[in-house]
């Protein structure tokens, strides 16, 4: 089947000409675009050409054989942008995707518009029923481009990818066509009611299956991370930390944990500790929500204050807690940021 350009709200992507090899040596020569590649360097433009010329010759997936098209603004169709690798094996069953943009397009969801466009393709139009991607690890905003497009995290090979000489382990991330469904199908409006409830012999499968995604692992800890430091404390300040604990229901469905330490001696004001937001639930207002519930619960308490650490970096929670109040102390409590936010 020839391939025809796929249109999206900012892009177009075409089927690649040799006039575009130009900007594929000028993008894929920039070191900071080849460090998590699978080319070794130099990328010259004598490369560029020839890898060009044989993009040309397919008019689409091939199967056992790589193929790439060209990413260019929908606005102004001479800006190359940059390009998606496709790979079909299995008799066309199943497909490997990646991206390559100029570093100028970098932070602005065009990787993420892309691929998730060329996923659509893959599966409505040429009838693969998986498709995955690997990384390396140190990449998480490759990461959070494949998890915005609903893959899942599968595993990590050990010493698995070279690049020369140069060895790597290697994330994998793939993406059936029942996930992909769930996910295009998965809410996405604001819960019309949301509550904190304990955990019970009928909830407690559903809380321990919630899940973030695992470019969120860094700040957010797992559920098995979550049910071991409610069954053994671990200390703060000195004394062992009281959990108090409620799964997140919204609109009668399990959609996360909450956990916090509760008031002591050693600690005046309860210690917002842990919270997860299942990943098919995020970008709803459910931790903002969960967390006005949880302030109600500290005044109930008499609270005047709430304490809270987070993790600095892209994806971190930071910025949401910052917006409710919470302000840095200026203190660093096991390499997090310690924040603090008087209850009114």
């Amino acid at each position: 089947m020839s391939f025809q350009p796929i249109h999206t709200e900012r892009l177009i992507l075409r089927q690649s000409l040799l006039t575009d090899a130009e900007a594929a040596y000028q993008r894929r020569s920039l070191p900071e675009v080849a460090r998590y590649q699978d080319w070794e360097m130099p990328y010259t433009r004598d490369r560029a050409e020839k890898g060009m010329a044989e993009l040309v010759a397919m008019d689409g997936p091939v199967d056992g054989t790589g193929w790439s098209l060209t990413v260019v603004d929908a606005a102004n169709p001479e800006v190359i942008m940059g390009d998606l690798y496709v790979g079909v094996n299995w008799g066309g069953r199943s497909a490997l995707v990646g991206y390559t943009f100029h570093p100028d397009f970098w932070g602005q969801g065009y990787a993420t518009e892309a691929t998730q466009a060329i996923i659509k393709y893959l599966f409505l139009d040429f009838g693969v029923t998986r498709v995955e991607s690997s990384l390396h690890p140190d990449n998480p905003p490759s990461a959070r481009v494949l998890e915005a497009c609903g893959m899942k995290f599968e595993g990590l090979t050990r010493q698995s990818f070279w690049v020369g000489d140069e060895c790597s382990d290697d994330m994998l991330y793939g993406l059936l066509r029942a996930d992909w469904d769930a996910w295009c199908d998965r809410p996405r409006h604001v819960p019309e009611s949301l509550n904190l409830v304990p955990l019970t012999a009928d909830n407690a499968r559903a809380v321990g299956n919630l899940s973030t995604h695992k470019s969120q692992e860094r700040f957010v800890s797992t559920m098995l991370g979550n049910y071991e430091d409610a069954l053994v404390p671990p200390k703060r300040n000195g004394a062992q930390m009281i959990p108090w604990y409620r799964a997140i229901e919204a609109d009668g469905q399990i959609v996360g944990f909450i956990m916090a330490s509760e008031q002591t001696d050693a600690d005046t004001n309860p210690y917002l500790w842990r919270m997860l937001i299942d990943r098919m639930h995020q970008r709803r207002g459910i931790g903002s929500a969960a967390l006005d519930q949880f302030e109600d619960w500290c005044r109930s308490q008499g609270a005047t204050a709430v304490e809270v650490t987070w993790v600095e970096g892209p994806g971190s929670p930071a910025p949401m807690y910052i917006a409710r109040g919470y302000i840095p102390s200026g203190k660093i409590e096991d390499g997090e940021i310690h924040a603090i936010k008087q209850l009114g």
